[in-house]
């Protein structure tokens, strides 16, 4: 049976959203295209009329990851400032729910050992979300605006990360705070370099 255009689009985009929620629970290499395709409700032989490969699919469901959090990083900025982005990406909600945040956060260790293709597709989004905080950042230098970006997103990434590893909540939750508000010395420091 062949379907509409429309169809194979939809369970295309279906197999991304899955596949980005089960890397960031899971990471990469523990989720297998069967097991993929299972939880889509589709059968793994029909993968291959969608992606040419695991690898494929990687970057694929990245892409959208990472549009994810730019836009949702964009729309935080546009409500409250620099302020807001932050509060918004170290928020307790996030770090609960790795499956549906940042992925950068959940698989940037693993995503270093993937192909130069794949780490491209990582360093494109990293840049592009470098360059959203940077056009708030205050000074007219714009080298120094995108640098003191990366280490403020830096900072909230590896606040992330080590927020959801602790097994303490009152440390976890200690994590947060203290990387949000590293991340906005940063900030306030940008003026003056």
């Amino acid at each position: 049976m062949r379907y509409d255009k429309g169809r194979k689009d939809q369970t295309r985009r279906h197999i991304l959203e899955v596949a980005g929620k089960r890397f960031r629970e899971s990471g990469i290499e523990a989720v297998g295209v069967a097991a993929l395709m299972a939880d889509a409700g589709l059968t793994h032989g029909g993968f291959y009329s969608h992606f040419e490969s695991k690898e494929d699919l990687v970057r694929e469901a990245l892409t959208e990851a990472l549009q994810g959090t730019k836009t949702l990083l964009a729309e935080a900025l546009r409500e409250g400032g620099l302020a807001a982005m932050v509060h918004v990406y170290l928020h307790p909600t996030h770090r609960d729910n790795p499956g549906h945040g940042c992925a950068l956060a959940a698989l940037t260790a693993e995503l270093a050992r993937r192909p130069d293709e794949t780490r491209a597709t990582l360093s494109n989004g990293l840049q592009e979300i470098a360059e959203l905080i940077a056009e708030r950042l205050p000074g007219d230098e714009p080298k120094v605006r995108l640098d003191t970006a990366m280490a403020i997103f830096g900072t909230l990434l590896g606040a992330l990360q080590l927020a959801r590893g602790v097994t303490d909540p009152v440390m976890s939750d200690g994590i947060l705070e203290s990387g949000a508000q590293a991340a906005l010395v940063l900030a306030s420091g940008c003026a003056h370099d």
